[in-house]
């Protein structure tokens, strides 16, 4: 049955892994488009905090999902499940690869396991009375309704996603329907390597202007709330911005540990699934990955 599903190609990994750019560089031998999926990277004016590439390191290769919407709209699963199948069947009408390219998890697999979503209007009365739940009674609500699911109880954001889900007439998990026949390739690397990595591309990026990117988004009129929401560089920034951190040190070193945790439990997430592929990445991961899809694009 797969082998009838139109071919896609998938690399994952966590932040500061290299999975854009080495995404990039199969896209160009392939003569391939990369479509993001990230779920901030969807949002205008969100450079630097969100990692998305530049144009010159887009190398001319078109990409898609990337500055799709304004900052505080509201951006679900669905919507991105539906623009990025529309953005892969373009790809794929023009006789070009797709190739799908992040760290967010559920919107992976949204698009390659194929999850059947309702796309109801979500209940904006239903959100506001969650918003006002302690985290501890939200991750009972979900417990009670969805026994055993995987939501990280942590991430309070992803336990209101779910609920509301749940609430709208969605099943977790979601059923599935996969309209893709998927290559999934992994790019990480050893905990210790990747540790570097992240610091060295904190570093860079507040270089580069990182918490003045926050700063324009707050002066801009884009709420406080709807910036800790993204999580990580925007949450810790804009409350350094608003002076809940002593010093600029105190913010980025409570930074670099959160970043660290969040790739930590993208790992976690991405292990799970033993169709990935992990990519050798100290010795030549673009010739493996390339090799790969060649066998796979011949079947």
């Amino acid at each position: 049955m797969s082998g009838a599903l139109p071919k896609l190609i998938a690399v994952v990994g966590t932040n500061a892994s290299g999975k854009s750019s080495l995404a990039i560089s199969l896209a160009r031998s392939l003569g391939g488009e990369v479509i993001s999926a990230d779920s901030r990277q969807v949002y205008r004016g969100l450079d630097l905090g969100s990692g998305k590439v530049t144009a010159q390191e887009m190398q001319g290769v078109p990409h898609h999902l990337l500055d799709v919407c304004d900052p505080g709209t509201f951006f679900t699963m669905a919507d991105f499940q539906r623009l990025a199948y529309r953005a892969i069947d373009d790809v794929l009408a023009r006789g070009r690869v797709p190739v799908l390219a992040g760290g967010t998890g559920l919107y992976v697999d949204a698009v390659c396991d194929g999850y059947v979503l309702s796309n109801i209007e979500p209940d904006l009365s239903y959100r506001r009375e969650l918003e006002r739940l302690p985290t501890p009674q939200l991750c009972a609500m979900l417990q009670a309704a969805a026994p055993g699911n995987a939501i990280d109880p942590q991430n309070r954001n992803r336990v209101m996603r779910a609920l509301e889900k749940l609430h709208d007439g969605d099943t977790l998990p979601a059923q599935k329907r996969p309209r893709y026949d998927v290559l999934r390739l992994g790019v990480t690397w050893d905990r210790p390597t990747l540790c570097a990595r992240i610091d060295e591309r904190l570093a860079r990026r507040v270089q580069q202007g990182m918490i003045e990117e926050v700063d324009g988004l707050l002066q801009a009129g884009v709420s406080p709330d709807f910036l800790y929401r993204l999580g990580l560089e925007y949450r810790l920034i804009s409350q350094y911005l608003l002076g809940q951190f002593a010093t600029q040190e105190d913010m980025l070193e409570a930074l670099s540990r959160a970043i660290k945790r969040f790739a930590k439990r993208q790992m976690t997430w991405f292990r799970r699934d033993t169709r990935i592929h992990w990519l050798d990445m100290r010795a030549d991961p673009l010739s493996e990955a390339q090799g790969l899809c060649a066998q796979f694009l011949a079947e």
